[in-house]
């Protein structure tokens, strides 16, 4: 077998870190600019696509060939834009990603930190000018009169950033190959680099979605918004409401008192008590907090022209786990729904209307009830079904297992309720009563965030924040 090492740079007026890598390369603007290559750790070869050169034939074939094993950095990326430059998808079998290879061992996901921590000397790391480059390059540029009122830098823009930047390719190939030799004695496993494959082909996949639902969801999440700060500012006077420290010296002449912070736990706590403009202002701000409506966003800006979205896990991604990382709409964290099913067809409808006022005066809470809707946005293809699971508390299974702790060993054997356990243990509040339905339940969410801080090496003021 022989090892063929690439890096690419490209360009696309799509912003990868908003649309993801898919979006960004299936752009109509899209293209490959440098091609730069090793076979066999020979040196380091260029190829300026950008500037009309061509890939030779025998290279061509080898990118294709069983007989070469390809390597990059992030290799989903290289793998997806020369599956695009040869108009098919390349064997991804035939891959192996450098960077899952510094995950599997415990380095971070970005090629200039495992370097520094592989202690490689600086020609073998990535140019500090290289983001600079990038930027001018490889994402579009604002017009001025400077430049002609071009939108794109282009290699005759500047003869001398393109050929630094051509060595800026190069030596990341060095680097990528300086990476893999060293970590040579701790190969990635054959089962690892199996489910790294078939995650590389379900993210290429991508999963559907409602375009229409979010494009009625952004526009009712966007005039509530506005009207919610218009009558906050009606009510407190103030420029901006939703600043903190403007809020807390409102809320010092008014029943509340003085306030420390206003955080989503606090404010919830402030409103069992106040009442009037206090409790209205709260109310608005609990509204204007709901961030998941911020997914509408993400999922606008990252999905595909087919109205898919792709990318949405990073294989890996906790390099001491081994577990998966969300990307881009974040689908490991979503709002749950526990709008009645049977109502769930009316109130998508409703969005999709864009009747914001059928839609509070039905279900109350504009904002709560898109946010429940987030789960629905994904659709199944057709005569088939999307399923979300989790594993129960399986971070605190795991760690109290390799503690051998055994009272928490025992909670899973019997209730398996250890949040409620360890918020029992910590206020001396009998677990019966952090139930439903009892005030003594807020509890259980501090035992929740102790659980985990403290299972994850959190000190003493990781539980102090926790409770």
């Amino acid at each position: 077998m022989k090892h063929l090492s690439i890096d690419l740079e490209t360009y696309s007026s799509e912003p990868i870190t908003k649309s993801g890598a898919y979006r960004y390369i299936q752009s109509s603007d899209f293209e490959i600019l440098l091609l730069a290559y090793s076979v066999d750790s020979a040196p380091v070869e260029i190829i300026d696509l950008a500037q009309g050169e061509k890939i030779p034939l025998w290279l061509s074939d080898a990118i294709k060939s069983p007989e070469y094993v390809k390597h990059a950095y992030n290799a989903a990326f290289e793998w997806y834009c020369l599956s695009k430059f040869f108009s098919e998808l390349l064997p991804i079998e035939q891959w192996r990603d450098t960077m899952l290879h510094g995950l599997y061992c415990g380095y971070t996901a970005g090629l200039d930190a495992t370097g520094k921590a592989l202690g490689l000397p600086e020609d073998k790391r990535k140019l500090s000018t290289g983001k600079a480059l990038i930027r001018f390059f490889c994402t579009p540029c604002n017009p001025t009169k400077t430049n002609g009122g071009r939108i794109r830098n282009l290699p005759k823009h500047d003869r001398d950033k393109w050929e630094l930047f051509k060595e800026y390719c190069k030596g990341d190939v060095i680097t990528e190959m300086e990476i893999e030799r060293r970590l040579a004695a701790f190969p990635v496993p054959a089962e690892i680099e199996k489910q790294w494959q078939t995650d590389i082909i379900i993210n290429t996949r991508g999963v559907a979605v409602d375009t229409e639902l979010i494009y009625g969801a952004l526009e009712i999440a966007y005039n509530t918004r506005q009207k919610l700060i218009q009558e906050a500012i009606s009510i407190i006077g103030l420029e901006n409401p939703n600043t903190v420290s403007q809020l807390t010296k409102w809320f010092k002449n008014t029943s509340v008192g003085n306030v420390d912070n206003l955080r989503k736990d606090t404010v919830a706590q402030m409103l069992e008590s106040v009442t009037g403009d206090a409790e209205r202002v709260l109310r608005i701000r609990q509204e204007l907090g709901k961030t998941s409506t911020k997914k509408y966003d993400a999922i606008a800006a990252s999905a595909c022209a087919d109205n898919r979205v792709r990318g949405l896990l990073q294989f890996y991604g906790a390099n001491r786990t081994g577990r998966w990382s969300g990307r881009l709409v974040q689908i490991q964290n979503v709002a749950k729904t526990y709008i009645d099913i049977d109502l769930l067809p009316m109130a998508r409808e409703i969005v999709k209307k864009r009747e914001a006022d059928k839609l509070r005066l039905l279900f109350s809470s504009i904002m709560d009830t898109l946010s429940q809707l987030i789960r629905t946005l994904f659709i199944a293809a057709k005569g088939k079904k999307l399923i979300d699971a989790d594993f129960s508390s399986i971070e605190a299974r795991i760690i109290s297992w390799l503690a051998d702790e055994k009272w928490r060993l025992e909670v899973f054997r019997t209730h398996g309720k250890i949040y409620e356990a360890s918020a029992s243990q910590i206020f001396g509040v009998p677990i019966e009563k952090i139930s439903k339905g009892n005030p003594e339940y807020a509890l259980r969410q501090r035992g929740k965030v102790a659980e985990l801080a403290l299972g994850y090496q959190g000190g003493v003021r990781a539980l102090i924040n926790s409770l």
